[in-house]
């Protein structure tokens, strides 16, 4: 006994279930994708017109999940790692910053996630970091801003 070819909708979009006999799979799959296509089911969907995420980056194996990471806002850096990071990142950010206030105001921020760490250290390996001078790194951002 044959079995019928049900469809189902999904979306709106009618999309036959099983493949009929005597074609290719290549040649129906094709069939259904020029169909939705000349019905514009593709045009709502996200993304639609507009160039693939990361074409210009080099391939990996592990891409979606560094994709997946990334979108998620997750780290794969244990904690401490992650404040060494951030330490040094400020530290090369100092330059570009405007006023004195904002550099002593960026330098405590970190300052205070660093005693924090050592206080109660987080798992993973030593933080080997101590808490910034603010007063020498902002006379050096002074001087770095006016040279005379």
């Amino acid at each position: 006994m044959k079995e019928p070819n049900h469809e189902f909708s999904e979306r709106g979009v009618t999309v036959t279930e099983r493949k009929p006999a005597g074609i290719s799979f290549e040649s129906w799959v094709d069939k259904q994708i020029r169909e939705c296509e000349q019905r514009g089911d593709f045009s709502q969907l996200p993304g639609f017109g507009k160039p693939l995420d990361g074409l210009d980056r080099p391939y990996g194996d592990t891409w979606w999940i560094k994709a997946k990471l990334q979108r998620e806002g997750v780290s794969v850096l244990p904690p401490t790692l992650a404040l060494r990071k951030e330490a040094e990142d400020t530290l090369a950010a100092l330059p570009g910053v405007r006023t004195e206030a904002e550099v002593r105001r960026i330098l405590t921020e970190v300052n205070e996630k660093i005693a924090e760490a050592i206080r109660r250290p987080p798992p993973g390996p030593l933080l080997n970091l101590k808490p910034f001078d603010v007063d020498a790194l902002a006379g050096e951002w002074r001087a770095a801003r006016d040279p005379s």
